[in-house]
């Protein structure tokens, strides 16, 4: 079963749907998405631009904590929506609000991830170390939802850090599984020679720097690589064949294309 690990929601969901087939995708797992790139007129800077405008603002911090919270609500609404439209198809990730105390925090993940029968929190994309610290509760929290993963981008605006930070927390709770969102970035063989030494830690292989990344991620470790392409800014059919064409074994390929991401959400 091939499954991609990362994926946005797109709409209309037949849209999606078609990317996947052209993959031969049987499943997907779905985030939660504030811009629709997929809406953009043309691929012209000036279209785009207007569909990530309001990426930027998050980014920036220039929503208050609850107008950030009810952008959540009706984006997990949009997403358990095309999850129920098709069922057979579709996973999800749940957003989590950073700033939480740990008690809000866990009745967050309770309310809104699983009460909605969601397979783990995420994406997080901090857009500073600060940010990237504010994910402590999240940790702490998960450590009483076994079984749930966390899904952190690791890429831009995500530096060295950055990166560190995240590492320590796996280090200080390595009861939880934690996704490097894009393994790294520029940082991909630092976080590469973490992963090894690193049971709780899987690498998420879309949007990757480059393709020797996936190559070295596929051949030092395969059994905790996963393909994603984190479609709309992605497209699933090439990502697939990038790691079919790197992959240095078919057993590599098969654990990344599905049995890990399978066997770590017990599906």
């Amino acid at each position: 079963m091939v499954i991609d690990n990362h994926e946005h929601v797109m709409l209309p969901t037949s849209l999606q749907i078609q990317k996947m087939d052209e993959a031969q995708i049987d499943k997907t797992i779905l985030f939660t998405t504030t811009p629709h790139v997929e809406r953009a007129k043309t691929a012209a800077l000036k279209d785009i631009d207007k569909e990530m405008a309001v990426l930027y603002r998050v980014l920036g911090g220039t929503y208050t904590p609850e107008e950030r919270r009810a952008q959540m609500k009706a984006c997990i609404v949009e997403l358990t929506s095309a999850i129920a439209s098709a069922p057979d198809r579709f996973f999800g990730f749940g957003p989590v609000p950073l700033g939480l105390s740990l008690p809000d925090t866990s009745a967050w993940i309770e309310q809104h991830v699983v009460r909605n029968a969601l397979k783990g929190v995420g994406e997080f994309t901090p857009g500073s170390d600060a940010q990237m610290e504010e994910l402590t509760p999240i940790f702490a929290a998960l450590s009483s939802f076994p079984g749930l993963p966390v899904w952190v981008h690791t890429f831009h605006p995500v530096g060295i850090g950055g990166l560190k930070i995240l590492m320590r927390l796996c280090e200080e709770y390595p009861s939880v599984p934690v996704i490097f969102g894009h393994m790294g970035g520029i940082h991909w063989m630092e976080a590469i020679a973490f992963a090894k030494n690193h049971n709780n830690v899987y690498l998420d292989l879309s949007a990757a720097f480059t393709t020797l990344s996936v190559k070295c991620a596929l051949t030092e470790v395969p059994e905790r690589c996963l393909f994603g392409s984190d479609a709309p800014f992605g497209a699933p059919l090439l990502c697939r064949q990038l790691i079919e064409y790197v992959s240095p074994s078919a057993a590599a390929t098969e654990m990344a294309l599905g049995n890990n991401i399978a066997r770590l959400l017990q599906l």
